[in-house]
């Protein structure tokens, strides 16, 4: 089977057709600047690169456009869009009305304009997306594969925020969490690379990138994460705070003279790494400006790796042990230093880094850690996109 997996943002759509016989990439690309001048896609296929500029008024033009790339006679990747068995949509939040993805209806659609004032950034591009994939692909099964719903097994003590209860139920106001299909991604593999079942495993996956979250996983299950209601609450991100008191932002709402809503903003936008660093969120500008003796490009590596160990540390302790540690994503996977800061000083957890293997990963799944350490450190590189396959391919079929 061939499952187009489509990830639709505000202005933009990223898509991977993916055979499920060999996990092939068979064609990958996105659709930038949608409803806005210069629309042009860029995609990729049995390793040729190209571009289309063609205007995109909408999603719908933007699926169709997509399509006839994957059909067209010279970069195409299939004669039909009959040859794609179903459609895998990457949906942000699912509000707590599902816990796992879920076939696309009328019905379903309908209920996820409750979640909009969730995600209103996401959400409404997301089912935008689904809608358009229908109108072009009436025939084809589509699921909505959710961020959230690998989180959807925290227990109550630790998805509750401390305000009246009345209130959290009403408003749906609780820990979310996100970066769903990239911690069961990772925390599968760890297992399987162990050769252990994820069930006797107890592991904490970071998913370190822009935005950045780690992940406790007992027995193959969430049982906490960082980020909460919304992306912004946990660790040190790219542009966002992180942890913070909610008093200091009212204190800095006062003193600049800003609204509630450009104070949100300014937590999501303006701080994290490029606030401290004054320079850049991009870890690469970080580690090349530490390395020039830039203070406070260092101070921003310091204050995220250390807010990454914290979390490690507070996970164990959760799940009362911790056998493997697991780093993702771009800076997880690309930037030494913070790994090696994230877990320096966890020797009494018997935590041992290998600072060779640290500095060089070698293999698909790099192991990090020295031989005979009591906790398995790992590199693996996240695959979102074929978690949100085999979910669609596990539905459908």
């Amino acid at each position: 089977m061939k499952i187009l997996v489509v990830n639709s943002g505000s202005s933009s759509l990223k898509y991977q057709l993916i055979d499920m016989e060999t996990e092939e990439v068979l064609a990958k690309g996105v659709c930038e600047r949608i409803g806005a001048a210069g629309s042009v896609l860029k995609g990729s296929a049995r390793g040729e690169k190209f571009e289309i500029e063609h205007p995109m008024p909408d999603h719908i033009v933007a699926i169709r456009l997509l399509l006839d790339s994957l059909t067209d006679p010279r970069k195409g990747v299939i004669r039909s869009i009959d040859e794609i068995g179903a459609v895998g949509h990457r949906v942000v939040h699912s509000g707590g009305i599902y816990d796992a993805p879920v076939l696309v209806t009328d019905e379903v659609l309908e209920k996820m304009k409750d979640t909009y004032d969730l995600a209103p950034l996401h959400n409404p591009a997301s089912i935008k997306g689904a809608i358009a994939c229908r109108e072009a692909m009436p025939n084809t099964p589509m699921t909505l594969v959710f961020d959230t719903a690998f989180h959807s097994t925290m227990p109550a003590h630790a998805y509750m925020y401390a305000i009246p209860y009345e209130d959290a139920k009403a408003y749906k106001v609780r820990k979310y969490g996100f970066h769903g299909t990239s911690h069961k991604y990772v925390s599968q593999k760890a297992a399987e690379f162990l050769g252990k079942s994820p069930e006797s495993l107890k592991i904490v996956t970071c998913h370190l990138g822009n935005g950045a979250s780690v992940t406790a996983v007992d027995g193959g299950k969430c049982v906490d994460t960082s980020m909460g209601f919304t992306p912004l609450e946990g660790l040190v991100m790219g542009t966002r705070s992180g942890d913070m008191d909610l008093a200091a932002l009212e204190f800095l709402c006062a003193k600049k003279g800003m609204t509630h809503a450009e104070g949100v903003r300014y937590v999501n936008k303006e701080c994290g790494v490029l606030g401290v660093s004054g320079i850049s969120s991009d870890f690469r500008d970080l580690e090349a400006a530490a390395n020039r003796g830039n203070e406070r490009a260092k101070l921003a590596i310091d204050m995220f790796a250390y807010r990454v160990k914290k979390y490690i540390g507070a996970y164990a302790a959760a799940m009362g042990g911790v056998d493997c540690i697991v780093f993702t994503a771009g800076i997880g996977e690309h930037t030494a230093i913070v790994r090696k800061k994230a877990v320096e000083g966890l020797g009494f957890m018997g935590v041992e880094l290998d600072e060779a293997r640290n500095a060089d990963p070698q293999g698909e799944i790099a192991v990090l850690n020295r031989d005979g350490s009591e906790v398995s450190i790992l590199m693996i590189p996240t695959n979102e996109e074929l978690v949100i396959a085999q979910e669609t391919e596990r539905l459908v079929k």
